[in-house]
């Protein structure tokens, strides 16, 4: 499991994205923890969209487990909240 550390805005996020794909497991399901994430901006969801696209090539999914509610939030408002795994009422 990975866990996102506690700030990913734009001036993180390309740095996280880099260490998360280095570290990208090759033949199982990905599981993001995203519980320690205090400061964040549409960057993260940046991130999460391309971890998402990376498990769906590889053909595993991405489990991504304690996102905030204001990041569920803005991935609804954006629209991708269901490629992203989120469940509705989520």
């Amino acid at each position: 499991m990975f866990a996102l550390p506690a700030v990913v805005t734009h001036a993180q996020a390309p740095g996280v994205l880099r260490q998360l794909l280095q570290h990208w497991p090759a033949q199982s399901q990905a599981h993001l923890d995203a519980s320690g994430l205090q400061q964040f901006d549409s960057s993260t969801l940046a991130v999460l969209l391309a971890c998402a696209r990376q498990a769906q090539q590889r053909g595993n999914p991405l489990v991504i487990e304690g996102l905030p509610e204001r990041l569920q939030t803005l991935a609804r408002v954006y629209g991708v909240a269901d490629f992203l795994g989120l469940s509705p009422s989520a």
